[in-house]
């Protein structure tokens, strides 16, 4: 690697354009929810032998570690969603919850688990508010019995509003979550139903104001942002609904059209009109950000905020640094040991596993020797800084120093602001920051397939 990148070479996707209005049309398009870096793939002859060496108590423990549990039905699919694995039946949910409870508890038992407390878990989906009270309660104490925790573990459950009654509220907080978060995308009901949400604004406004006066564990709402029918005004008013729900946290996500989606079907057939322009969306996180600040709520991460100390977002956190994340269920992945695992998406093949007392496991990578650097990276992008000195503790060059004329080059273009020690995103670098994290991670792969 030379002392500095070389500009000449970077094509125009990682430099953006320089333009009066960054936030606008600093880049094309925003095509990825996340960034992502280079990994190789194992063989599956392999998988065995992998997963024993990278669960096993003699290799070197991350310095957090979290679980994951995933739970992949839905009543219904949404028109946006391009993760939908299996819609809910009882005999289904049964069927794979008591899968599940049998590989919960092998990975309980692997020395690995044992080694070390987790500090957060998630339960994510899907829809896990698609299993009962009693199922819901049962996972949630059986993690709590089996699995390590640290004092202040946040254990969080994800879900719908819709059919969350008091009794599964009251089930949650007996089995030990102490988090919930809901995917409302929108509180208005013409913009909801277009895309197959459940509930009319009314009910999903007076659910979370009830949960969230109730004080017992913090509300967190997912807000999507570029939908059909949501107008400017409208997602001005879904900001305000947020604020008046009382919720304890908040997440703004920009919507990223993918393929495949039933909405990207109907819009091409002329059944709904289409979603927010990139430069609409821009707009849209502008107020959202600006909203934030007028009422004075905590910043985490450039799209989510805190009412009060009570949110603390620990997984979402964790997840995006080098933690290792210990996968459970079908469709779960994670990454232990330097070793990713992604397991089997479809119910037959995981309970087929699980009843073959063989882990579900469909794929596995090796994560590339600067997968914790690109893991550094893509967590200073989603805080809105990068430190020098953080990068410098996973690698042995500068690479502060080595990015700086790419930096310098941002900087002129509007998107961060860097001085010796920092780089910070301004508005428009927020909003562009899944792709200059891309950029930070395909600009160092480049550097090295050219010095190889």
């Amino acid at each position: 690697m030379n002392k500095q990148i070389d500009l000449h070479y970077l094509p125009n996707s990682i430099l953006g354009e320089n333009t009066p209005e960054p936030l606008l049309y600093a880049f094309q398009r925003k095509s990825s929810a996340h960034a992502g870096g280079s990994a190789m793939p194992i063989s599956s002859s392999q998988f065995s032998k992998r997963f024993n060496t990278a669960l096993s108590k003699t290799v070197e423990l991350s310095e957090h570690r979290c679980l994951y549990v995933h739970i992949p039905f839905c009543r219904v699919r949404c028109t946006y969603c391009n993760f939908f694995q299996h819609a809910s039946s009882k005999t289904l949910v049964a069927d794979y919850f008591e899968a599940l409870m049998v590989e919960l508890k092998w990975k309980a038992q692997l020395p690995w688990t044992q080694s070390a407390p987790f500090h957060a878990v998630y339960i994510g989906g899907g829809t896990p508010t698609d299993l009962t009270a009693d199922q819901i309660e049962q996972l949630g104490k059986a993690i709590r019995s089996y699995f390590p925790l640290t004092t202040d573990c946040e254990i969080t459950l994800e879900g719908r509003i819709n059919r969350f009654d008091e009794e599964m509220f009251d089930k949650a907080l007996e089995g030990g979550f102490n988090r919930f978060s809901f995917g409302v995308q929108s509180f208005n009901t013409k913009v909801r139903r277009s895309a197959k949400r459940l509930d009319d604004r009314e009910y999903v406004l007076r659910r979370i104001q009830e949960l969230s006066q109730s004080n017992q564990a913090p509300i967190v709402v997912d807000l999507l942002y570029g939908l059909p029918y949501q107008t400017t005004e409208i997602w001005q008013q879904d900001l305000d609904d947020f604020l008046e729900t009382d919720a304890h946290g908040v997440d703004l996500y920009q919507l990223i059209e993918m393929g495949g989606t039933p909405m990207k079907g109907m819009i091409e057939k002329g059944k709904l009109p289409h979603p927010a322009s990139t430069e609409e969306k821009a707009y849209m996180y502008q107020y959202g950000v600006e909203f934030m600040n007028k009422h004075h709520l905590r910043r985490l991460s450039v799209n989510h905020w805190a009412k009060d100390n009570r949110e603390r977002s620990i997984y979402n956190s964790l997840a995006k640094t080098t933690a290792e994340v210990l996968p459970v269920g079908c469709g779960a992945g994670g990454n232990v040991g330097g070793v990713g695992i992604m397991q089997h998406r479809t119910l037959d093949a995981y309970i087929e596993s699980i009843n073959a007392n063989q882990m579900p496991i469909a794929m596995m990578t090796q994560s590339a020797a600067s997968a914790g650097l690109f893991s550094m990276i893509k967590a200073g992008f989603d805080r809105g800084v990068l430190s020098r000195q953080l990068l410098r503790q996973h690698s042995n060059q500068d690479i502060f120093d080595y990015l700086m004329p790419l930096f310098k080059h941002w900087q002129q273009n509007g998107l961060v602001t860097v001085n010796h020690n920092y780089l910070s995103l301004t508005l428009a670098g927020e909003f562009w920051s899944v792709t200059l994290a891309q950029g930070v991670i395909s600009a160092l792969s480049l550097a090295n397939e050219k010095a190889a």
